[in-house]
């Protein structure tokens, strides 16, 4: 049964692995977000208290 042989299959999982750490890491670190994320201010809005019309 070549399926309990890990001999090939090892050695493809590491080559597939440093492929795609080779491959992987400048294209997700060269990603750019369409939109910046802006500041938040520390204005905060007024609530208005709710009156009610039936007191």
């Amino acid at each position: 049964m070549p399926q309990l042989n890990p001999a090939p299959w090892f050695l493809i999982l590491v080559f597939s692995w440093l492929i795609f750490l080779a491959l992987m890491p400048p294209k997700i670190l060269t990603h750019q977000f369409p939109h910046e994320p802006s500041t938040l201010t520390a204005h905060k809005p007024k609530a208005n208290s709710w009156t009610w019309a039936w007191q």
